[in-house]
């Protein structure tokens, strides 16, 4: 049992118990009488959530600054310097590279994650196969969904399709796409969308990431969503030009994106580096535009995209970190915006990638961090260290004080 914690939207202290890796039950502190517990830990008011989520990320190309032979100045450079030195990807070196995101974003707190694992020519099923490998190994820590990623594109990169059908049989959980990489993105699009029909898998895509007002390929794909009858079943990450067109034009598209259900998904430790370069820059800050997203009902999660590599030289996969930075680009800064923010990398985040067994709710997976933190602005503001996350109840990480004989534990740090 969880004693005395603050939970999201309750006014007074809860209580929630843990059997068999799933919670037993949600309740206010004072009406849950002692009760016989194998271990009772004391939360001193620290605020628990569910499980973080990391919604989008790239595991087998996390870890290269030491192989850059350069800094990236732009997202053509990134990708390019990338695709060279892919060719001298190994698969023992991915699953170390994976392994060590795995660790390091359940240390904070992810007990989710869905990763991009590219599909191409020069990879093969390599990078699905290293994200396979961990899953099996280390799913104790996290689970772990994969989309078959085809970051070079498909058509323009000659047997890409195939491989994408090979990764479906593999058990890739959803389909890729990236609607930048192809010139014909009508084509590009009708293939991830006859794939997803068939697997009968969803749609996780990299779209529209640029400065450029005239990428808007998220209306088509909010249109092929409804008439593929896909609603709730599409993602996109980036969608970054939404950023740049007029107001009235935005205003238009996210009723669009809301209307289709397409889960937005925001990246803005790599948004943020790779957009708005160059002599004649744009004024807007290179996100897609979280606010107007949210006015329309529009679900927007957010995610880390990258772990130091040419695209994000910087990042341990923490989601307080990912908040605390949008929260900053996308100017919410008040008290209710730090509830909004910690809903994008938990609940939000957790119905883009599709979870339906999420939250602090009786019969729900008990996946949940607790934080010594008494409100959620304050968890946004400190991002503290100290943090107990358990997975299927088992805690995973974090320590506590107590003895075998006093069962009554207490948080070392809070």
């Amino acid at each position: 049992m969880i004693r005395g914690a603050t939970i999201r939207g309750m006014s007074d202290r809860q209580c929630v118990a843990v059997h068999a890796g799933k919670i037993a039950f949600v309740a206010s502190d004072h009406s849950v009488p002692e009760m016989e517990a194998h271990v009772v830990i004391e939360a001193k008011g620290g605020l628990l959530l569910p499980g973080f989520v990391e919604p989008h990320i790239h595991l087998e190309k996390a870890y290269l600054l030491s192989e850059m032979e350069k800094e990236a100045e732009s997202l053509a450079e990134a990708i390019a310097m990338t695709a060279r030195m892919k060719e001298n990807f190994r698969p023992a070196d991915m699953i170390e590279r994976a392994a060590r995101v795995f660790r390091e974003a359940s240390k904070r707190g992810v007990v989710h994650m869905r990763c991009h694992a590219e599909v191409d020519p020069v990879l093969g099923l390599s990078a699905v196969e290293a994200a396979l490998a961990v899953r099996e190994s280390l799913g104790h820590l996290l689970d772990l969904q994969i989309v078959a990623f085809p970051q070079e594109g498909i058509m323009c990169a000659p047997g890409t399709a195939e491989l994408m059908e090979e990764a479906m049989k593999l058990g890739v959980d959803a389909v890729g796409g990236i609607t930048y990489q192809n010139e014909d993105t009508a084509e590009h699009l009708d293939f991830v969308f006859r794939l997803a029909e068939r697997y009968g898998k969803p749609l996780d895509l990299h779209v529209d990431f640029s400065d450029d007002p005239k990428q808007l390929a998220i209306a088509d794909i909010a249109r092929r969503t409804i008439a593929a009858g896909m609603q709730g079943s599409v993602s996109a990450g980036h969608v970054t030009s939404l950023g740049a067109i007029p107001r009235m034009e935005a205003e238009q598209a996210a009723d669009l994106i809301a209307e289709a259900g397409i889960s937005i998904i925001s990246l803005p430790l790599t948004d943020l580096f790779m957009n708005g370069r160059g002599e004649r820059a744009p004024l807007h800050r290179g996100l897609t535009p979280v606010e107007l997203l949210l006015k329309k009902g529009v679900q927007v999660a957010a995610g880390a995209n990258n772990v130091r590599n040419p695209f994000t030289p910087f990042g341990n996969c923490d989601p307080l970190d990912t908040a605390w930075l949008l929260a900053i680009a996308a100017r919410m800064g008040s008290a209710r915006d730090a509830g909004t923010l910690l809903g994008m990398v938990t609940d939000n985040a957790a119905s883009a990638i599709g979870l339906t067994n999420y939250g602090l709710r009786a019969d729900a997976g008990a996946d949940f961090v607790l934080l010594p933190s008494a409100t959620e602005r304050e968890a946004l503001l400190d991002k503290p260290a100290n943090r107990l996350v358990w997975k299927n109840g088992v805690m995973t990480a974090g320590e506590v004080t107590g003895g075998p004989r006093n069962r009554s534990m207490v948080p070392t740090g809070f």
